[in-house]
């Protein structure tokens, strides 16, 4: 069953740590020892060859910056104090996909119209090509790079599909840990992003945002790396999603993304806790708790967020890399779920809406 990941932010890797993700996870992890990244970041849980090996056909590539008051030390580069240095980190990070993509084409290929995603399962689905690139949807996480609205169909033309307008909290609406609604300028976004078909992402924004563009947006929504609260106890943030956001989520026919991160899966896990103390199967209770207030397994996929602040050390015991979480389909198929169902879960449901929006041609 091919695997939908729909959120990694591979470029800011890149640029932060000189990552490759040409590589199987192994190699950069010898690479890497004594060095800065793990230190910071974990062991990376990505790489071409276990990308294949997991068959992770199609992955949601982020364009990501933090804002300065959340640098986390002199490393911590991809960061900005203004809207033009995000625009900045942005393009530069665009451009790294690019690279990606143009030097290595027997590997990751771009995905920005329903042709590209077609040609792309092709090769994944006959055995007899024995070239599987990976496909990379571009989400930018955190619209702090969009200058004005105006400049929504320029990102458009460069590859964007997806756009998420918070992490912390930015102009357009609060976030993470910094609450408030939907402001002046998120809306005006708001507007912008449906005139030009944009799916939105409305993880890490705060709920009474979330609430609002829920009866605002007319378009696609998704929360791409979003857990479910209710299985969080004393999770103290508004990172996660409540039963009421899931529900409305579900009416919208969005998808929830899962993150198989330890703390998003048991708020009172510690690092020196272990790897142990964690299983596979709280990312399948997180999958099933969607799925029972769905009543289907059609609004919940995978939204790894794998070297996202986090690597090896802090996933459950049993993932050694991406291609693990093929692990998930004899457990779900133990607790019940179809073959369908499973396969929907693990990419389907983020692919049916892939080709409802996007454009036919570009």
């Amino acid at each position: 069953m091919l695997i939908v990941d729909a959120h990694e932010d591979l470029a800011w890797n890149m640029l932060t740590f000189d990552r490759d993700y040409t590589l199987a996870a192994a190699e950069p992890r010898q690479r890497e020892r004594g060095l800065i990244a793990p230190a910071h970041n974990g062991d990376t849980l990505l790489g071409w060859p276990d990308y294949v090996r997991g068959g992770v056909a199609i992955v949601f590539a982020t364009l990501f910056a933090a804002p300065a008051r959340r640098q986390l030390g002199e490393w911590d580069t991809q960061c900005y104090t203004t809207t033009e240095q995000a625009n900045q980190i942005y393009r530069k990070q665009l451009d790294a996909y690019y690279r990606l993509v143009d030097n290595h084409p027997d590997k990751f290929r771009l995905i920005l119209q329903r042709t590209d995603l077609e040609d792309m399962l092709s090769n994944w689905d006959n055995p007899e090509v024995e070239e599987k690139p990976v496909g990379l949807v571009i989400l930018m996480e955190n619209a702090e790079g969009v200058r004005t609205p105006g400049e929504l169909a320029e990102w458009w033309e460069l590859g964007v599909r997806i756009i998420g307008p918070a992490w912390a909290g930015t102009r357009f609406c609060g976030g993470t840990l910094e609450p408030g609604p939907l402001t002046s300028e998120g809306y005006a976004l708001l507007d912008g992003m449906a005139d030009l078909g944009f799916m939105l992402d409305l993880s890490h924004m705060d709920e009474k945002a979330v609430l609002q563009a829920l009866d605002h947006y007319p378009g696609a929504i998704i929360a791409s790396h979003s857990n479910a609260k209710n299985l969080l106890e004393d999770a103290g943030s508004n990172r996660f999603l409540s039963d009421e956001v899931i529900y409305r989520l579900i009416e919208r026919n969005g998808i929830i993304g899962i993150v198989p991160f330890n703390r998003f899966l048991d708020s009172s896990w510690e690092s020196t806790d272990g790897r142990q103390a964690i299983t596979i199967e709280h990312v399948v209770s997180q999958i099933d708790h969607i799925c029972q207030l769905a009543g289907s397994a059609q609004h919940v996929g995978i939204g790894s967020d794998f070297d996202g602040g986090f690597g090896l050390q802090s996933v459950p015991a049993g993932i050694d890399t991406i291609a693990d979480l093929q692990k998930l389909a004899p457990l779900l198929a133990e607790k019940g779920y179809t073959k369908s169902d499973v396969s929907a879960i693990l990419g389907e449901n983020w692919l049916s809406l892939l080709r409802r929006i996007l454009p036919e041609e570009v």
